[in-house]
């Protein structure tokens, strides 16, 4: 039985820092563990032109500790007045790395996205000659579509297509939540990937709601049905070059969260990896979990794998604290509800 594994060091492909006191607060426990991650744009105002990315990227490189080897990969907020000469430059230069579609509505501060995507249509192109990757907030918006069908709806009415009459465009699926979405990006070919929550490998509607509603296992996608949740940790453990770990860790203060109309998020950015290796190790799949953590998101991002390895043994139970306290207020971690056996050696 193995009680010892050693990886590269990870990336995470999806993150939240927000801004202000909370970023003091959460960069350093991405820091910790990841050697990279996309960064998400949706500040209020969001990250839209490259200046902006620029300076919330010094931003982030201020709030972390001293000697810290992280690298914030920035995007840009996609809307329907993005200027493509402006995001062109910004890629060129290594400013950017992707950028982000949000339906405009979807989900935290998105009512900046796009509404009508033959506006965008023009910048897609541009993205495709340039090799500047696309990602995606995979939800309909439309109130007559119910939240937990908006993902696959997407794929049909939205997703293919975009991918079908923009030739060459590279895509991520964001944090996908069924079975339709693994389905599709397994299907998709080379320029089509989709990111993976911590989240989502655990938790099934059930959790936020049976028993009375769970505010911190809210977030958005909503997690779905059980066969879902297996879909998904069956496409993360299977190697398959086109799944990898986007945290999507999305802090919000307690009081944001339980209130009627709570804030929608996961906080897992301390303890994802020991979940991971908790999941991968049930499903008899450890030897799987360098490819989702440490290779398939670069490769898909045309990047280099770390050099550096981070090692976790597994043991008692790990404890980890209930909550990170900031300057905004507390930000409870996500709980998946079971011991986690896998530590980070130090």
């Amino acid at each position: 039985m193995t009680q010892r594994l050693t990886i590269r060091r990870p990336d995470d492909w999806h993150l939240h820092l927000r801004d202000g006191a909370m970023l003091a607060a959460v960069a350093p426990e991405s820091a910790r563990h990841f050697a990279r991650a996309i960064i998400m744009p949706n500040l209020v105002p969001p990250v839209v032109t490259g200046a902006q990315a620029a300076a919330y990227r010094d931003r982030i490189l201020s709030a972390l500790p001293d000697g810290a080897d992280f690298t914030p990969l920035m995007t840009l907020y996609l809307t329907e007045e993005t200027d493509a000469d402006d995001l062109a430059a910004a890629h060129a230069s290594g400013l950017i790395t992707a950028v982000k579609l949000y339906p405009a509505g979807a989900t935290t501060n998105s009512a900046s996205g796009v509404t009508d995507f033959d506006k965008v249509r023009p910048v897609l192109e541009r993205m495709a000659e340039i090799g500047c990757p696309l990602c995606v907030h995979g939800e309909v918006t439309d109130p007559a579509v119910d939240i937990f069908d908006r993902e696959a709806v997407f794929i049909d009415r939205v997703l293919d297509p975009i991918r079908s009459k923009t030739p060459g465009l590279r895509v991520v699926m964001e944090h996908i939540t069924t079975k339709q979405g693994a389905d599709y990006a397994r299907s998709g070919g080379p320029d089509l990937g989709a990111t993976i929550t911590t989240h989502h490998l655990v938790i099934n509607r059930n959790h936020i709601l049976v028993g009375g509603i769970k505010p911190h296992y809210y977030c958005l996608p909503v997690a779905k049905r059980e066969e879902h949740r297996k879909a998904l940790v069956a496409a993360a453990t299977s190697g398959d070059a086109s799944f990898f770990l986007g945290t999507d860790s999305a802090p919000h203060t307690d009081p944001a969260k339980l209130q009627p109309c709570g804030c929608a998020g996961c906080f897992t950015a301390p303890n994802t990896l020991s979940i991971l290796a908790e999941v991968f190790d049930r499903e008899g799949a450890l030897d799987q979990l360098e490819a989702f953590a440490s290779l398939n998101g670069p490769a898909f991002y045309r990047l280099p794998a770390n050099e550096a390895r981070l090692t976790l043994t597994k043991g008692d139970p790990v404890q980890y604290p209930p909550q990170l306290e900031t300057d905004d207020g507390p930000v409870t971690l996500f709980d998946p509800g079971y011991a986690l056996h896998w530590a980070i050696q130090d």
